[in-house]
């Protein structure tokens, strides 16, 4: 089997960035998220990408001209733009520029991962290679199996609620990285409003309890932003 497409996700809208680029992880697809087309060529230059998701509207260079700076020095890596410019010219721009689809927002994530997997199927890198995310997760002296929703420690097991378990599966996801708080809580709650958030505070807390035996592990707040689950080495 081979590796899964692999792709670099150009979108200046941190929370839909965010969505896109962990819905795609939940996929199976590796992501590298840029929020400017100079950060996106940036990290072309030293990665290995077999699919470019474009915003068109971004700082500093904008989809089009990260694009077109792509196509001049004859790569032909597959890209998709992502715009809300659904202007007949804009979109034959785009195609004249050397786009292999254009979808306009809003979209679902849905309708992205058919589109995606129309063009990785054109260009000979099918979508059904894209592995899963893993089911058995090693946090320090605990295994976390998301689908199972329990969490182990030395051969104890601890059931966690759904709720829990999808909360501890974001901060997995964002492994040293800062999981933001208002998309935790849009993606498991549906809304970022106050009540919301208490609850929020609560599951972290408990989560803290749970992981508590291991000193190495740690979910760590991050002033004005989000959590960070981090996993000290031994």
């Amino acid at each position: 089997m081979s590796a899964p497409a692999r792709i670099l996700l150009l979108e200046d809208d941190p929370n839909l960035g965010l969505i896109i680029e962990e819905s795609l992880v939940e996929e199976g697809f590796p992501v590298r998220l840029c929020r400017d087309g100079q950060a996106g060529l940036d990290a072309f230059g030293v990665g290995d990408f077999d699919l470019c998701l474009v915003d068109v509207m971004m700082p500093v260079l904008d989809g089009f001209e990260f694009a077109r700076r792509l196509r001049a020095q004859g790569d032909e890596t597959p890209l998709i733009f992502l715009t809300a410019r659904s202007l007949t010219e804009d979109r034959v721009e785009g195609f004249r520029i050397g786009c292999d689809d254009y979808v306009t927002k809003p979209f679902s994530m849905e309708e992205l991962l058919l589109r995606i997997q129309a063009v990785l199927r054109r260009t000979g890198n099918p979508p059904e290679t894209a592995a899963p995310p893993p089911h058995r997760i090693e946090l320090g002296r605990y295994i976390f199996h998301h689908a199972d929703q329990t969490l182990e420690y030395d051969g104890e097991h601890r059931k966690l609620t759904g709720r829990e378990s999808d909360l501890l599966e974001l901060l997995c996801l964002h492994h040293d990285r800062v999981l933001e708080r208002s998309f935790a809580l849009r993606r498991l709650w549906g809304d970022d409003n106050y009540h919301a958030g208490r609850s929020m505070d609560v599951f972290i807390s408990r989560l803290r309890k749970y992981l508590q035996q291991d000193a190495r592990v740690e979910i760590r707040t991050i002033h004005g932003q989000g959590f960070k689950l981090l996993v000290k080495e031994s």
